[in-house]
């Protein structure tokens, strides 16, 4: 396809694969105004990006985001799509660098808006959230019921985490740790933290292989 001299080149960095081809395709309909020329397969473009869309599920959020890294010596601005949108947290991304922090309660139109905005040199921030809003996209575990949080949180136990550990990287309470595992749990119907990490491991929530940029394309 003709690329038109409009579009917004993205690129989606996540190490879930069904993370990244469910944002893709949230965006396909707008593929004349953004463009997603990389997810996480490791196509060799991210020095021509011009916006980076960094989906959190799973990930480092806040100051511990390599953005750097992210960014891998080009010039693209990185937009944060995340659930967690507490103002702290905002705050600590934008401080690191980032140029954009949206909600996943965003419709495509809304994402699109802000890819459009971030492009254009804009700070954007989330604004006041939806009520009783069902996140687009995909996550694993959707399928099966679980929330987006609830499988966030069964990734990181995937991951080998603890309890504290996982409310330090989703700047969550400690007790609202506890009871999205309480209520992921009854879902899967497994009791034991080795049950739930051989779960997610059969079912999506172990990472995928992590993004590799090819070198010759720098």
């Amino acid at each position: 396809m003709e690329q038109r001299a409009a579009q917004i080149r993205v690129a989606i960095v996540n190490d879930y694969e069904v993370v990244v081809a469910g944002l893709a395709a949230m965006l396909l309909p707008h593929v004349d105004r953004v463009l997603v020329v990389e997810i996480d397969t490791g196509l060799p473009v991210i020095s021509d990006v011009d916006v980076i869309l960094y989906d959190t599920f799973g990930q480092v959020q806040g100051d511990g985001v390599d953005l750097q890294d992210l960014v891998r010596g080009g010039d693209a601005k990185v937009l944060v799509y995340s659930w967690n949108t507490q103002p702290d947290l905002v705050d600590r991304s934008l401080a690191q660098g980032a140029h954009g922090y949206v909600s996943k309660s965003f419709s495509a139109e809304d994402l699109v808006r802000a890819v459009e905005a971030v492009a254009g040199g804009e700070l954007v921030r989330p604004g006041p959230e939806p009520v009783a809003v069902q996140p687009p996209g995909r996550w694993p575990g959707k399928e099966h019921g679980l929330s987006m949080r609830e499988a966030e949180v069964l990734a990181l136990i995937a991951q080998g985490l603890s309890n504290q550990e996982i409310a330090d990287r989703s700047y969550l309470s400690i007790n609202s740790v506890k009871t999205y595992i309480r209520t992921a749990y009854r879902k899967i119907d497994v009791s034991r933290r080795s049950q739930a990490v051989a779960w997610g491991m059969t079912h999506g929530l172990s990472p995928e292989q992590l993004r590799v940029v090819d070198p010759a394309a720098h």
